[in-house]
């Protein structure tokens, strides 16, 4: 297979955004692109809500204002991300086929005026999608600016499941591609409970509203379905250019880790370059972490490459209940956080503050109070700033860890009636990354029956589906050296969400050495003690029985009282630890730090929580979040200031890129 077009890296880190000219005069393009170059903007996303403007009437093209911006931004050596307008459908497609609206799932047919609005399903939505493809390939697939293409805008948002006739008939016959036989259905989602079995396919539908709570597995099916009518879209397009333009890269913009509508492991082998969206939680003390996190999640679905970040803000968003402006200095910390951790782009919506629309309190590279402002200001500096960084460029990140992440296991634990209301498998994750964030320890993320082998440790901190695979790859992680973290409320069910044979974490039975023979949820606010001094538990306990597994600590008191609340158990040449009750971020860094011991993880141990150090290829970045200086001991030159020197010093809120001396 010949290798996927990429990305020209003699352009070095790519720095830009949305950029949305048709909402201006076009005398105004002039001083946009005037103020590009002075940013040290190399490239733009340009057309992703234009097609009412590029496909006024059906079939009847115009590109004449698309043809004049191309030829300026080429003339200023700006490339361009041509995106397919394909999100937001020019009001003659929805008059004209009606039938394409979104149905929610009780019932209500979307209204126009918004973006996200069609159904994937659709036929004549994928026909007018691959049609303007086509048309735009054919104009631009040649031009000389083009250096990406951007297909569509994040898949999965703002709504992503439809109920319509249409969809309903594609699920059927998805199904019956997956299942083959009625049979076959009826086994996995055991129709048996409630009466619910099929003897005709026409009787199969959507799993709508309805009375009380529906087939679990029909619904997690159905998720599954929803993510693949998205990824044929993809696909369709994708290929629809292809044939025209065949050495320009193809992405979209995932939302790694805030959007979970789609299976990004199953969409990652179909672009040619992964590119990510990431908009900070604005009420979160700590969004720089979670920050992280995405940049993480995006590089490891990139399996390691470097990937593009195509859009965060420059400040505050518009559409969060308190929209939080962003501090002096951050938006550059934000921007080098996703550099370290593997971008190649740092891209923003949008370029020029629009003064219309639901976004005209977005902030954007150049702001509404003009160039005489902070953001304005700091967006020059960023600009001048990743102009020194091309020797990043194309380089990677080395993790020693992992933690397991599965969209179909979130969407099978997000269902209805689960023990407990306060069960949320993000909140493990975050706890768990954020443990790994402060203590340093560079971490991918990994899907459960991926090659784990090069990890030191595997931490699974909400893995409710767990396939037989899955639980085979575990056992042969650990017995080969690994050592694996599993929380509570995992491995509890299979791909079609029926508990395991064998009962509650039946498929790791022996690699934890123990069973858990009941689930005991906790009331709201109510803890549980461990017996190590200060170690309190909320949401969970579990009825353990060990059956090989050593204590590491015990309840104290609690439904479980007397029981094991944290265990380790040796098997072939590593140990597998289950902790089956929640423990806050700090209560973790006690467990942890015998964690990394059992792996094998140097972890430092006098660098300050808020200082992230990031490892790429050669290079450090390290970011202070903290409100003191800091002394890294890091021989290398700084790429910002130019200081050559065994130790920096990191202001606070400052940011080092230093390049590593050769030893």
């Amino acid at each position: 297979m010949s290798p996927k077009p990429q990305l020209d890296p003699r352009h070095g880190i790519r720095y830009g955004g949305d950029y949305n000219p048709e909402q201006w005069p076009e005398e105004v393009w002039a001083e946009d692109i005037e103020l590009m170059r002075e940013a040290g903007v190399n490239l733009v996303s340009v057309g992703i809500f234009s097609w009412a403007l590029l496909e006024p009437r059906e079939g009847e093209y115009d590109f004449g204002w698309l043809d004049r911006l191309f030829d300026l931004l080429h003339a200023a050596g700006i490339g361009i991300s041509l995106g397919t307008p394909t999100a937001s459908p020019p009001a003659w497609f929805f008059h004209r086929y009606p039938e394409a609206r979104v149905v929610n799932r009780d019932g209500t047919t979307l209204g126009f005026g918004s973006r996200g609005m069609a159904s994937p399903s659709s036929p004549a939505y994928r026909r007018a999608s691959v049609s303007i493809a086509s048309a735009l390939a054919e104009r631009y697939g040649d031009h000389p600016a083009l250096a990406l293409w951007h297909v569509h805008n994040e898949y999965g948002a703002p709504v992503s499941e439809c109920y319509s006739d249409q969809s309903t008939q594609a699920f059927r016959a998805w199904l019956q591609r997956r299942y083959e036989t009625l049979d076959a259905l009826n086994a996995a989602w055991g129709t048996a409970f409630w009466g619910q079995r099929y003897e005709d396919w026409q009787h199969v539908s959507a799993p709508a509203v309805s009375a009380s709570v529906v087939n679990p597995a029909q619904r997690l099916d159905f998720a599954r379905y929803t993510s693949d009518a998205l990824l044929e879209c993809f696909i369709l397009e994708r290929d629809a250019i292809r044939a025209v333009c065949p050495n320009v890269p193809i992405t979209t913009n995932f939302m790694a880790g805030t959007c979970e509508s789609v299976d990004l492991w199953k969409w990652a082998d179909e672009v040619d370059v992964v590119a990510n969206d990431h908009y900070l939680v604005a009420e979160d003390a700590r969004s720089h972490v979670g920050l992280a996190l995405s940049a993480d999640l995006t590089r490891s679905i990139a399996g390691g490459k470097p990937w593009l970040l195509l859009e965060h803000s420059t400040s505050a968003v518009n559409w969060q209940p308190r929209n939080v402006a962003k501090r002096r200095g951050e938006l550059a910390r934000n921007a080098m956080s996703h550099l370290g951790r593997g971008a190649d782009a740092i891209m923003f919506f949008q370029w020029r503050a629009s003064r219309s629309g639901a976004e005209k309190f977005h902030s954007a590279m150049l702001p509404h109070a003009g160039t005489n402002s902070r953001i304005w200001s700091e967006v020059r500096a960023l600009g001048a700033d990743l102009g020194r960084l091309a020797s990043l460029t194309g380089t990677r990140v080395q993790a020693e860890a992992a933690i397991l992440w599965d969209w179909q296991s979130f969407w099978a634990q997000d269902l209805e009636w689960r023990p407990s209301e306060d069960l949320s498998h993000r909140e493990r994750i975050n706890a768990c990354y954020d443990r790994m964030w402060r203590d340093k320890v560079a971490v991918d993320f990994a899907h459960p029956e991926a090659d784990l082998s090069s990890y030191r440790l595997v931490v699974a901190p909400a893995s409710y589906l767990l396939t037989q695979a899955a639980a085979d790859n575990l056992r042969r992680y650990v017995e080969g050296g690994g050592t694996l973290v599993v929380s509570y409320f995992s491995a509890i069910v299979d791909e079609n969400d029926a508990v395991h044979p064998g009962g509650f974490v039946a498929p790791l039975r022996d690699v934890l050495g123990l069973t858990v023979e009941e689930f005991l949820p906790l009331r709201s606010g109510e803890t549980v003690h461990l017996d190590q001094p200060g170690l309190t538990g909320d949401v969970w306990a579990d009825a353990i029985r060990l059956e090989g597994a050593e204590v590491v600590m015990a309840y104290e008191d609690g439904p479980a009282a007397g029981g094991p609340a944290i265990t380790r158990h040796q098997l072939g040449d590593g140990s597998a630890w289950y902790l089956s009750t929640r423990l806050t971020v700090t209560d973790l860094g006690v467990v942890f730090e015998r964690v990394y011991q059992d792996a094998g993880t140097a972890v430092p141990v006098d660098l300050p929580e808020e200082l992230e150090v990031i490892r790429r290829s050669g290079h450090v970045v390290a970011i202070n979040h903290g409100d003191k200086p800091f002394d890294l001991d890091v021989d290398g030159t700084d790429l910002l200031s130019g200081q050559n020197a065994r130790t920096h010093e990191v202001a606070a809120g400052g940011i080092r890129v230093i390049s590593l001396h050769e030893r």
